[in-house]
């Protein structure tokens, strides 16, 4: 995307992406997986389904509910901030649906940049714009992971969590889980420090970088991706230039209630059947730091089936008979919604966008 708009061809990859019919192999990989935990699962019994509504506390699972709201609410509420209010809150939340369901049917190692910024622009933003908001975005997540999981990783080495520690026993061991978070703590971090640096400072030092990584034999195949990113990092540095404290204060803040709210759900859900104390909550929320990056290397679309089943290995020491039936939940309660939403989403947007739109222009 060198251009200052998107082709007729990039149009048509994106609509592929956010196709309704993508949504049957991630649910099918979802159904088998859950089917093959419920088998395997010496636990298990049917009637613990009923069991679990009948002994977790309502108040939890209301306050589970009350924080997918919140986060749904601070996601739309951001993005429509970021822009300046130059989105309605319709179209914020047209954007945020449609966006989280591109993110549900795709692989989670598949970055949503091109999706989103298409999203935004079709709603009436400039491409640079666009492309600014959604980078803006993706640093600020980064930013949250990154600060969170080094706070974890601190309580983790000075001994505070119970039990086995931060990083869950698997065959025996966990150096497996604790060396791969290392690497991809790494990685984001580095990753993160260089389109801050781009954005916010010298983007055409930073475009110069990504050619010189990228001339290496190796790593030639990724050039044609990096003068790309490049190309788009110089463009949204521009649109980003002389905004207030106020605007990246509450940009943050909206990024703290986002992440947080997505967390606690689990939290919710555990300390439904359990009496958790501080330390035990403090306790589960780092272990979704870790189990988020696991889901980030996820190659089926939204972690179909790979998220349910590693949510065993770290949740299992409380929630126990119940783990599968709360990985269900979680999934059912955080990710599935959005497969609906966008199914029922997108024909009404894309009517908006590419029928009405067009037409209010021409008798204007």
């Amino acid at each position: 995307m060198t251009s200052q708009e998107f082709s007729s061809d990039q149009n048509s990859k994106i609509l592929k992406i956010l196709n309704p019919r993508r949504v049957i192999i991630p649910t099918l990989i979802g159904l088998l997986v859950v089917a093959y935990m419920i088998y395997t699962d010496d636990s298990f019994k049917p009637e613990d389904i009923v069991g679990y509504f009948q002994q977790a506390s309502p108040i939890w699972l209301f306050a589970a509910l009350l924080a997918l709201f919140v986060r749904d609410f601070f996601y739309i509420y951001r993005i429509r901030f970021l822009t300046n209010k130059q989105l309605s809150w319709k179209s914020s939340l047209y954007t945020i649906f449609l966006w989280e369901f591109s993110s549900a049917v795709s692989p989670s190692a598949v970055g949503g940049t091109a999706v989103a910024s298409f999203l935004l622009h079709k709603e009436g933003l400039t491409f640079g714009k666009s492309l600014a908001y959604v980078l803006v975005s993706a640093i600020l997540d980064n930013l949250f992971f990154i600060v969170f999981g080094g706070f974890v990783l601190i309580l983790d080495l000075l001994g505070f969590f119970p039990l086995e520690g931060l990083f869950p026993v698997i065959e025996g061991n966990t150096s497996g889980l604790r060396i791969g978070f290392l690497v991809a703590f790494s990685v984001i971090t580095l990753y993160n420090g260089l389109m801050m640096y781009g954005l916010f400072s010298k983007p055409r030092v930073l475009k110069v970088i990504f050619l010189k990584i990228t001339s290496v034999r190796f790593l030639k195949r990724f050039r044609r991706s990096a003068v790309r990113q490049g190309n788009e990092v110089m463009i949204a540095s521009e649109e980003l230039k002389g905004f207030p404290f106020s605007y990246w204060a509450n940009a943050i803040f909206s990024t703290i209630m986002i992440w947080l709210s997505r967390y606690v759900i689990v939290n919710c859900l555990v300390a439904g059947i359990v009496a958790l104390s501080l330390t035990d909550h403090t306790f589960i929320l780092s272990r979704h730091v870790v189990l988020w990056v696991i889901l980030l290397v996820g190659v089926t679309p939204g972690a179909a089936g790979f998220a349910e089943y590693a949510f065993t290995w770290f949740f299992r020491t409380f929630s126990g008979d119940f783990t599968t039936i709360i990985s269900i939940l979680w999934r059912l309660v955080t990710y599935y919604p959005y497969l609906i939403i966008g199914v029922i989403t997108l024909p009404r947007w894309l009517k908006r966008v590419f029928v009405d739109k067009p037409k209010n222009k021409e008798s204007a």
